[in-house]
């Protein structure tokens, strides 16, 4: 727990931040350094985690530079701890933890909200074997696989959205200001308009007379949505939804399974036992796929290897089963993991491609066609009237 304290060295009254597993420990922390308290006060984590996300894989990786050059963890944390910025609190809770004669996970676990439970079981896992250098290379190669993913995703939905802005952009501006225009010329005129182009100029002239509030409403519908997003209850819902879809759930299963064989072959790979693991990895997954990993969990401890119980859990798919039987039978189960997750991220990429190649020029048709059609529905009573005077 976070504390704040307002104490006494010597005869001026300053502000410490500690962390501490409760008032009494924080109290001796504070005597053991020759401060003495005035006030103490507990602060909830979740306010100090929201300063600034505390980068996770660049700790790892100065930590295990600092570890291979031969220093030991505490000097590594306390060299670590000297930086000024927003981490510095962060770090300084490790040290002070390690100085009272703590492991590494336990100082880990007194900071859940900034290290995430699968970082402290793979730290556990290592002290455990000694292994402490090879755990963070391994939680290190595990993060750069699992945003090299997401990075695909993201890059992949930049160029639609792209598209979708600036094609709602054109077609807001044809109806917000140039369909206008051309209504006030029609008005003059005795033309009788096709009926399509009479209520796109009313759509215009609506859109012209009332803009604001129509933008009011537009902003005030997105700010609710993004409200809705927020509300737990109702992005488990929207998820729902997404996986009902046959094409779109198929692959986002195989997504989160593909983490889950990495996560688990990592955690494997650094002497996690098998139900330990599998305890750890519940919060990685969907609903269903949870309740699929609890029928696995529960064939496992009665002695089944695990593709039996994966297949029949549903958690796994055809190949995926193969290969986890050869790695049984080769005892190489964790690199096996590995592979497998590999094998689902090639899967995933070449869908992401084959599905951004499909879409893109699909969602730029369709864009061209709005604005083809508002167009045309502007220009057809001109050239009506051009063939009449003809």
């Amino acid at each position: 727990m976070h504390y704040q304290a307002k104490v006494l060295n010597g005869t001026t009254l300053t502000m410490v931040e500690l962390q501490a597993d409760d008032a009494q420990d924080a109290y001796a922390q504070l005597k053991a350094k020759g401060l003495m308290p005035v006030s103490l006060h507990a602060q909830k984590m979740a306010k100090v985690a929201k300063r600034e996300a505390f980068p996770l894989a660049m700790f790892s990786q100065e930590l295990l530079a600092l570890l291979s050059s031969g220093l030991n963890l505490v000097e590594a944390i306390d060299a670590l701890a000297l930086r000024q910025d927003h981490t510095r609190p962060v770090l300084q809770g490790l040290l002070q933890s390690l100085q009272q004669g703590k492991s590494f996970s336990a100082a880990l676990e007194r900071q859940a909200t900034v290290f995430p439970p699968l970082y402290i079981a793979t730290v556990k896992a290592a002290e455990r074997t000694g292994d402490l250098g090879n755990a963070l290379s391994r939680y290190i190669a595990y993060d750069n696989q699992v945003s090299l993913l997401k990075k695909k995703i993201v890059s992949a939905s930049i160029y639609p959205l792209l598209l979708m802005v600036v094609g709602g952009l054109v077609i807001a501006f044809l109806m917000g200001f140039v369909v206008p225009k051309f209504s006030s010329v029609y008005e003059g005129t005795s033309a009788d308009l096709p009926w399509m182009s009479q209520m796109m100029l009313k759509w215009g002239t609506l859109i012209s007379q009332h803009g604001g509030l129509i933008l009011g409403m537009l902003v005030g519908l997105l700010l609710g949505l993004g409200l809705l997003l927020k509300a737990p209850a109702m992005r488990q819902a929207m998820l729902r939804a997404v996986w009902r879809i046959p094409a779109i759930g198929e692959k986002l299963q195989l997504y989160q399974l593909a983490r889950f064989y990495r996560t688990l072959g990592m955690l494997l790979a650094g002497g996690t036992p098998i139900m330990t693991a599998l305890d750890a990895l519940g919060g990685l997954l969907d609903r269903s796929l949870a309740r699929s990993l609890t029928r696995a969990q529960t064939m496992v401890s009665q002695g089944q290897p695990l593709s039996q119980a994966f297949k029949a859990a549903g958690m796994t798919t055809p190949i995926g089963e193969r290969m986890l039987l050869v790695g049984e039978r080769g005892g190489n189960v964790a690199h096996m993991m590995d592979s497998i997750a590999g094998f689902y991220d090639e899967e995933l990429a070449r869908w992401i491609d084959w599905f951004t190649k499909l879409f893109e020029p699909l969602l730029m048709l369709f864009i061209g066609l709005v604005i083809g059609v508002v167009v045309l529905l502007l220009y057809m009573p001109i050239f009506e009237l051009a063939g009449q005077i003809q």
